[in-house]
């Protein structure tokens, strides 16, 4: 079978590899039918990516091919979405909420990767709700993107929004526009997006949003604080790992107001900041790593209930034969979105 596979800085290849065989009682044998790229996987290729995982693909929805004895939920034919990290759900972390900070949560995942053409569930994943059964009324385009949409729902729980705040998003990628779906469902009232990026900052201009170039549209705070009664952004969600961005972020958000550091800062990113403003103004840095299966579960309810679009995200699709042209298109961004990768054959 083929599985993608980072080869050195900014190279993957498609490799041919054995389909992994089951290896305890309570694996699952899945075969991967869609799975979309993040940038945190273009981080690992193109960047410096600050977590342990290198593997490539943590989006993937597919079919059951095989199960382990043990196993009773599921059997061959089932359509699923799977979640390769998986908390233990009773350590100190996990019993203080910080699901994704479990020393488990790194430890566990799929074999060999996400994009792959079949991989292996571990018992671990399947027996803590790391496997789960899709509505028919979802496809596996849709389901691929259950985890982006999972990480940006965590994100969104940690800010103390209130229907009717205003929004900004800095990074108008996937999942920046993921924020933008979900600021709307929430019920925001102002949204603005920020992008050096033009394609992508029409492609938001679609779902109604005020956009802007920070490149030619200058001192942006004095843009967006007459739209919002002079105060701010009530929320500012940094959806990028541009240091530049948090920086102005702090510009666009209210007093009290929170940033959500989203976006996965390159390793050894730092800033020089006037802290002393920070403290006077009361705004919080929130990061928001990651999400776990009570994420994954609301996720999957908010698309299978077509609370938001997801699919009109989706700009192109390779075949996983074609996967290092994927990783390309996503990287250079020219006219792309969402990027999905499937293995249908």
């Amino acid at each position: 079978m083929k599985a993608v596979f980072v080869k050195g800085h900014s190279a993957v290849s498609v490799d041919d590899v054995k389909v992994p065989e089951l290896a305890s009682a309570g694996d699952v044998l899945v075969k991967m039918r869609a799975c979309g790229l993040c940038g945190s996987d273009l981080e690992k290729v193109y960047g410096e990516y600050g977590m342990t995982s290198g593997r490539l693909g943590h989006e993937p929805a597919g079919e059951v091919m095989a199960v382990g004895k043990s196993v009773k939920d599921f059997a061959p034919g089932d359509r699923v979405f799977i979640h390769h990290h998986v908390a233990c759900y009773s350590c100190h972390y996990c019993k203080h909420g910080d699901h994704t900070m479990c020393p488990s949560y790194q430890t566990s995942n799929i074999t060999p990767c996400g994009l792959a053409e079949q991989f292996l569930v571990p018992e671990w994943n399947v027996s803590r709700g790391g496997l789960i059964k899709l509505p028919d009324s979802v496809s596996y385009d849709e389901a691929s993107l259950v985890e982006p949409l999972a990480c940006c729902i965590r994100a969104w729980n940690k800010c103390n929004f209130q229907k009717g705040d205003d929004v900004a998003v800095i990074g108008a990628g996937p999942a920046g526009l993921m924020h933008v779906l979900l600021a709307q469902a929430y019920g925001a009232r102002k949204i603005f997006v920020i992008d050096i990026n033009d394609f992508r900052l029409k492609f938001a201009e679609k779902y109604g949003v005020q956009a802007f170039n920070p490149m030619t549209d200058q001192d942006l705070a004095a843009k967006i604080r007459p739209a919002t009664e002079g105060r701010g952004v009530d929320v500012c969600i940094v959806a990028t790992g541009s240091m530049k961005a948090l920086l102005q972020s702090f510009e666009l958000t209210r007093k009290g107001g929170n940033i959500m550091l989203f976006g996965v800062p390159p390793k050894g990113s730092q800033i020089s900041y006037d802290m002393s403003k920070l403290y006077s103004n009361e705004q919080s840095i929130i990061p928001s790593y990651a999400a776990s299966e009570i994420e994954t579960n609301e996720a999957l309810k908010i698309i299978a209930e077509k609370q938001v679009d997801m699919t009109s995200l989706i700009t192109h699709r390779f075949d996983i034969a074609k996967a290092a042209d994927a990783v390309k298109c996503a990287h250079e961004a020219k006219d792309a979105m969402k990027v999905i990768v499937t293995a249908n054959s």
